[in-house]
């Protein structure tokens, strides 16, 4: 006589302890298995029943690991930092570039020396218009300096939020956010990342929180905006940076060659709405 397990074909959920578990129908070698409990034969029952009762267990605790989640796997915070410097580490974050890579003058620096009123940040140097004599390399504009964070190990996912928020203190100058995106649009071989850029003007000698929406980020080429139907991908975020040129900006704020100073407290992301 074959084992014949006592739940019809037409039922879809067991209730085992007030908890529902869900088997769906398969065939294995030709018997038909009813919500995870194969018909055999008679001289395989017991252990059968020894594999049902651990499929049984392992779908038990399943459900009890989905009923005790985590509510903020389901629903993130509403701020999360994204850098916080708070510490010399923070440093090992980030690189600094400036024309002088490519036959320019400028300079710049990062640092985060211990002060008497908390640690911060402090992204300062000059800005030069010229170009070292005789040098070959040459490009078309100078006088920019920026400070870029190291690429992430993975991913930061930021599709929860919709403001990038930046606690800085400037010297009135015009500051250019950038978030670096996973690349989807360039050409296969070709390596850069996509990137999205806001200006951020920063009053002199307050400190200011600066709210820039992630829909207010347009997609840019070598410091260029470009004119296409893109739309940033928040959840394959895989660096930042904040950068300072001579010239250009947004009107009211200072330009031209001289000396620059940004300090940062922190950068993080914002769910507003």
């Amino acid at each position: 006589m074959g084992f014949t397990n006592n739940i019809t074909r037409s039922q879809d959920v067991l209730m085992l302890n007030g908890v529902s578990v869900i088997f769906p129908e398969v065939y294995h070698n030709g018997w038909l298995s009813v919500h995870g409990f194969i018909q055999l034969a008679w001289n395989s029952e017991e252990r059968e029943m020894s594999r049902f009762r651990g499929l049984l267990q392992a779908s038990l605790n399943a459900t009890k690991k989905a009923l005790t989640w985590n509510v903020e796997d389901l629903v993130p915070p509403t701020e999360r930092y994204i850098f916080n410097f708070n510490s010399k580490d923070e440093l090992k974050k980030w690189h600094l570039y400036s024309d002088s890579e490519y036959g320019g003058l400028s300079s710049a620096s990062l640092e985060i020396p211990d002060t008497g009123n908390g640690p911060n940040g402090i992204f300062s140097g000059n800005l030069s218009l010229d170009f070292i004599e005789g040098s070959k390399l040459k490009i078309n504009r100078s006088g920019f300096c920026g400070m870029r964070s190291k690429k992430f190990d993975g991913f930061i996912d930021l599709d929860p939020y919709d403001t990038v928020a930046l606690k800085v203190r400037g010297d009135g100058r015009c500051y250019i956010s950038t978030i670096y995106t996973e690349n989807w649009v360039n050409s296969p071989g070709q390596e850069e990342d996509n990137s999205w850029q806001a200006f951020v003007f920063v009053p002199k000698d307050n400190w200011y929180i600066a709210k820039i929406p992630l829909a207010r980020y347009l997609p840019t080429w070598r410091g260029n905006v470009i004119d296409a139907e893109m739309e940033m991908n928040p959840s394959r975020v895989v660096g930042m940076s904040l950068s300072v040129n001579a010239e250009g900006g947004l009107p009211g704020a200072r330009v031209g060659p001289g000396d620059f100073k940004l300090e940062i407290d922190w950068i993080k992301a914002l769910r507003t709405q």
